[in-house]
């Protein structure tokens, strides 16, 4: 058999290989029916068809199990959305958050972060944005968010500020962009480096600028919860290029070098074995030259090729996400005596991750009430996260400042939830819910 028939017939097989898939898609993945009271309805979850069952199957069909092509198109992808110029793949949304923070420790930066600095954050937050503040030995600042929007109350900052402050870590809680014209004008009034955490806000906007683009780093997540997913899987996104180069680093086991995986043997810079270590007395191969303490945090091609069509299907998840939260807003406004319904800055357009709702102290039902009995009727609910991270057994003892009394966050721990408006929710899902909270508050008439 010559090559050009072997060729013609892989090419059949991957055909017929892709068609199957999709068959199997249509038999085994499609939706079940819905049915009120006895269908589980989820806060979040994958949203997905054929096309990225296909794109997977085709990338395991390549075999290349690492990072590659699909991770490059990824990247490329993600960072035209975002509006930043470079994207870096990692492996989930907390490994984001982690090499963002090392990055800004690192020596070869002019200004680095050194053990002892202070990063202002909010405490009511989820743990993976405190805890690489920790290990990387810096002070976490905590103050108070809104009840409503439960993001950092940014007029709080200036409060916040010691000699010691050097950066500010800001997550958009649930979609709900923070007041980044604030935080940017008190980090260019005191020289401080912003992290935005995006995790669960990847396609939200303020003053028509996507969330991730304001900061020097910004992280993503791909959970299968988030607005599109790689099943595990994240990012850093930056414009700087030095500080692209050490996330790369930290991503890559702290190897300085930053060839791609398809670079020639000699290295892109054609020096890969001419590098210097003081003492040697002969040169290195820079592949083996470490620069920064790592980790093997990198993406695979296969996660990659789920998330290029999620990425192609994002402003249709958006605008899902943004209808069912209106649905539920006006559905809800009947309770507002009893309920916080969500609130958010005028110049903020979120792309909505959940419904959050806060229980009045004045209500005459706890928090527990009322998710016990959207659960006993299979509605999912969550609870705000940590609350008040600092009432967690595993940062209860962590070195840190309390910047400003933390009232509203300890309003989120005793009283904050939240329900779903992921574009897997149709009208049945949302008039069931809408129903349901209906027949709790009949009892309170």
């Amino acid at each position: 058999m010559s090559d050009d028939q072997i060729t013609l017939q892989i090419e059949a097989l991957r055909r017929e290989i892709l068609e199957k898939v999709a068959d199997y898609y249509r038999l085994a993945h499609q939706p079940a029916s819905f049915v009120p009271g006895e269908t589980f309805v989820n806060y979040g979850g994958r949203v997905y068809d054929a096309q990225e069952m296909q794109s997977a199957v085709e990338a395991i069909l390549e075999f290349w199990l690492t990072e590659g092509d699909q991770v490059k198109a990824f990247s490329e992808q993600l960072a035209d959305f975002v509006g930043v110029k470079r994207i870096l793949t990692v492996n989930s949304g907390s490994s984001a958050n982690l090499v963002a923070m090392t990055a800004l420790c690192s020596a070869q930066l002019e200004r680095p972060l050194r053990p002892g600095d202070e990063v202002i954050t909010p405490a009511a937050t989820f743990p993976t944005t405190v805890a690489p503040i920790v290990q990387n030995g810096l002070t976490p600042v905590f103050v108070d968010c809104r009840l409503g929007t439960y993001n950092l109350d940014a007029d709080l900052l200036e409060a916040a500020l010691s000699d010691r402050t050097r950066a500010v870590f800001v997550p958009h809680i649930l979609g709900n962009p923070v007041e980044m014209d604030k935080v940017m004008a008190f980090a260019q009034a005191h020289d401080l480096y912003v992290i935005e955490d995006t995790c669960d806000a990847l396609g939200s906007k303020y003053a028509g600028t996507y969330c991730g683009a304001f900061g020097h780093l910004a992280t993503f997540s791909f959970y299968p919860a988030h607005h599109i997913t790689t099943g595990e899987g994240g990012a850093v996104g930056t414009n700087d290029k030095t500080l692209y180069r050490l996330a790369h680093a930290i991503r890559d086991w702290g190897r300085d070098c930053w060839c791609d995986y398809d670079s020639p043997p000699e290295g892109a810079c054609r020096q890969r074995f001419d590098w210097d270590i003081p003492g040697l007395g002969e040169p290195y191969d820079h592949r083996y030259y470490f620069t920064e303490i790592g980790y093997n945090l990198k993406m695979t091609d296969i996660q990659a090729a789920i998330g290029r069509p999620q990425i192609a299907k994002l402003p249709a998840f958006i605008a899902a996400r943004r209808h069912n939260f209106r649905v539920l807003y006006e559905g809800l406004q009947p309770y507002v005596e009893h309920l916080v319904l969500p609130a958010w800055s005028p110049l903020a357009d979120p792309a909505w991750f959940a419904f959050t709702l806060a229980v009045r102290e004045s209500a005459p039902f706890t928090r527990r009430d009322l998710n016990d009995y959207l659960r006993e009727r299979k509605i999912e609910t969550r609870y705000l996260f940590a609350g008040n991270i600092l009432h967690q057994p595993g940062y209860r003892h962590i070195r840190h400042r309390v910047a400003t009394p933390l009232t509203e966050t300890d309003r989120v721990l005793r009283s904050a939830f939240f329900i779903g408006v992921y574009p897997g929710m149709d009208a049945a899902r949302l008039a069931y819910i809408l129903q349901v909270f209906e027949d709790f508050f009949r009892q309170y008439q």
